[in-house]
């Protein structure tokens, strides 16, 4: 396996190695540390199988890294590839959508690169920081092939599923990785020759990985180099998309080099901070991501900002020769954003960039209590302090968990959530505490090694914990206080470290006090309480309901009838975020194709009789709804009979449509069995 180690800000920094005798035969350089190896990975594997764990001394350390990695999360060399890692059609749908921009400036650089290894049997890959494979481009027969070991949309890749792999070795390494044939861990892999690298956001966080994928025997040397071009390429389209807004500098030693993949790109705000770089702009600079934000222009460089932006004024396609801090002379040119004046006027804050906010704030929709508990969630952020959240069912706990992950300094670690409620009482234990081969009737051959283990180096998300076991709830609370985990059936205790946030819709501290529920496991998990608001109490469900259609209708704009939406912000939504997501992808779906606004027509029955029964707001939601405010009458009026409001609403439609019941009920957005019905109603 080679690797290419990236420091302050990802510059190579290159070494070679050999194993034993026979020079590596394939792309990309090892560690600095890396020390020849006298044992082959077949050898390796071997000892593996034969003895249980992997030779003292002998495989290079990147490797044995990795193979020991996969050792830990229970796999072994000839076990199949697990079934329980690939995502469900809904759950890809969703990572899809997370990843949108991802894959729009992804898609064409992957046809590129395509073009550049068609028929030589490969396959391009494009997996999110997760490790989910999310596109592949391949060669027919090949691509059938490479499915039927799960290379496939919506498959997790992760080291701990499919053992030490180009994918999930360079997630977990964050740097570019090649992995030659019998360097997989699972001997199934060994046929594959793969080189990945790392796609990073402008503000240097992980954001996916590209991979290139291909029969051992068609392995070409400047197959990673290529990989990490092209990944190269999608950050920089990335970060021109995501701060086309915002004040640019273009750098590069040659005035030709700038628009070039190999330029340096660097983001800076009004204060004069850089707030942003790809990755041959940190090198340049001699930066670390950690960095951005920090760091001031003038510390860098010896021109001024107000020096580059007035040579921009005088010569937009000028550039100007500028002194780094390094005593090295580049070619600046800056760009001004899209909304970006010269000179004297706003450039960028740091709140102005949606990719330098934390993943909490980009939830953040206007509600107060909903913020109040994103600003307290933050204060423990990367502290050994668990989160106990409550909250109705639907009012969006695991998004809210989710963000939490992506906030923290475990952004690139696993997020793994656990619904205590959905796992059969009789195979929970199992599921999350993992167990030895043979532990049991039905048991994996190969053993289990429990999700409380994969949660390792990042997040577990225990949602519904009130309706865990208390058999169950004595072992959690042994794993949090030794931060250790026992498989079922004997074998060692093996050390966790992962940040925890637990949830439920029930008052746990009651559930406490009756019994139900262990008082020392309560306070353990409840280091902070936080409640999120039930819908009917947000203040924010327009802009809420706006976001949601932008999430449906990717293709156009669409919105909500004023009248329906003056009625949903009176409703009181049982099901919460869930309940009005789903109402909205089923009005949506029900549009024709010229029509951009939802009306009671495109409504489900059964919701719009609902809607229309609703006049009078829930008494305690906020006032500062961030939509116009229904007429003073309209609000006040609170007929004796919700029923008979809705059937004199009925009457007065179909008058209004001279006695035509089909046409009323289109109006109504109802069946015209339902306009009967109401009709018929004493």
């Amino acid at each position: 396996m080679q690797y290419a180690s990236y420091r302050q800000g990802f510059s190579p920094r290159l070494a070679c190695a050999t194993h034993g005798k026979h020079p590596l035969t394939l792309k990309g350089v090892f560690l600095p540390q890396e020390i020849p190896s006298n044992v082959s990975p077949a050898e390796a594997r071997k000892h593996l199988l034969e003895h249980g764990h992997l030779p003292s001394d002998g495989l290079p350390t990147a490797l044995a890294r990795s193979w020991k990695r996969s050792v830990t999360a229970g796999l072994r060399p000839d076990q199949p590839t697990p079934t329980d890692s690939h995502k469900s059609s809904a759950e890809l749908r969703q990572t899809l959508e997370l990843n949108q921009p991802l894959l729009a400036h992804a898609r064409p650089v992957m046809e590129y690169l395509f073009e550049q290894v068609r028929h030589s049997r490969n396959v391009v890959v494009l997996a999110d920081r997760q490790g989910t494979l999310i596109h592949t481009l391949g060669d027919a027969p090949f691509l059938e092939r490479a499915e039927r070991i799960a290379l496939s949309n919506g498959a997790s890749w992760q080291e701990q599923h499919r053992g030490t792999n180009a994918i999930g070795t360079a997630l977990a390494e964050n740097m570019r990785v090649a992995v030659h044939g019998t360097e997989h861990f699972l001997q199934r892999h060994a046929f594959l020759t793969c080189a990945a690298a790392p796609i990073v956001s402008f503000s240097g966080q992980l954001t996916g990985i590209l991979d290139v994928s291909g029969d051992v025997r068609e392995g070409h040397p400047h197959t990673l180099a290529l990989v990490d071009t092209a990944a190269r390429m999608i950050e920089n389209q990335l970060l021109l998309s995501e701060c086309k807004r915002l004040l640019r500098v273009h750098l590069h030693a040659q005035v030709e080099g700038i628009g070039s993949v190999a330029e340096g790109i660097l983001v800076v705000s009004d204060a004069g901070l850089v707030v942003g770089a790809n990755r041959a702009g940190l090198a340049m600079l001699q930066l670390r991501p950690s960095e951005l934000a920090h760091t001031r222009w003038s510390s860098l460089v010896d021109v001024r900002l107000e020096d580059l932006l007035s040579a921009h004024r005088r010569g937009p396609q000028t550039p100007l020769s500028i002194r780094l801090r390094s005593g090295h002379r580049v070619f600046a040119r800056a760009q001004l954003g899209e909304s970006v004046a010269p000179l004297g006027s706003h450039i960028a804050t740091i709140e102005t960039i949606p990719a330098l906010q934390d993943a909490l704030t980009r939830l953040d929709t206007g509600d107060a209590q909903w913020r109040s508990a994103a600003d307290k969630a933050r204060r423990v952020l990367n502290k050994p302090i668990p989160i106990l959240i409550e909250g109705e069912s639907g009012v969006g706990k695991e998004f809210f968990t989710r963000a939490i992950h992506d906030s923290s300094q475990r952004s690139s670690g696993p997020f793994i959530a656990i619904n205590c409620a959905a796992i059969p009482e009789n195979l929970i234990e199992a599921e999350l505490f993992g167990y030895a081969a043979g532990a049991f009737t039905g048991a994996r051959a190969q053993g289990n090694p429990g999700l409380l283990r994969q949660a390792h180096g990042g997040t577990l998300f225990l949602d519904e914990i009130g309706d865990m076991p208390l058999a169950l709830q004595t072992r959690l609370l042994r794993v949090l206080q030794e931060r250790s985990v026992s498989p079922l059936g004997g074998g060692a205790s093996v050390e966790v470290d992962f940040a925890l946030v637990c949830a439920t819709h029930r008052p746990l501290r009651a559930a406490s006090d009756a019994g139900a529920f262990r008082d020392d496991l309560f306070y353990r998990i409840n280091g902070l309480m936080l409640r999120l608001p039930p819908l009917r109490e947000r203040s924010d469900l327009a802009t809420l309901a706006s976001n949601m259609l932008r999430e449906v209708n990717p293709a156009g704009s669409v919105e909500l009838a004023d009248e329906v939406l003056e009625k949903m912000l009176r409703y009181h939504w049982p099901g919460n975020l869930r309940q009005l997501s789903s109402v909205l992808r089923t009005a949506s779906a029900m549009l024709a194709n010229h029509e951009r606004c939802i009306d009671w027509a495109h409504l489900p029955d059964d919701m719009a009789e609902d809607l229309l029964a609703t006049t009078a707001p829930e008494t305690n939601r906020a006032e500062n709804q961030n939509t116009k405010p229904a007429s003073n009458a309209a609000v006040n009026r609170a007929p004796d009979n919700l029923e008979q409001h809705a059937r004199l609403l009925v009457k007065q439609v179909l008058q209004a449509h001279g006695g035509n019941v089909s046409q009323a009920a289109r109006a109504l957005g109802i069946s015209r069995q339902t306009l009967y019905k109401k009709l018929k109603q004493p």
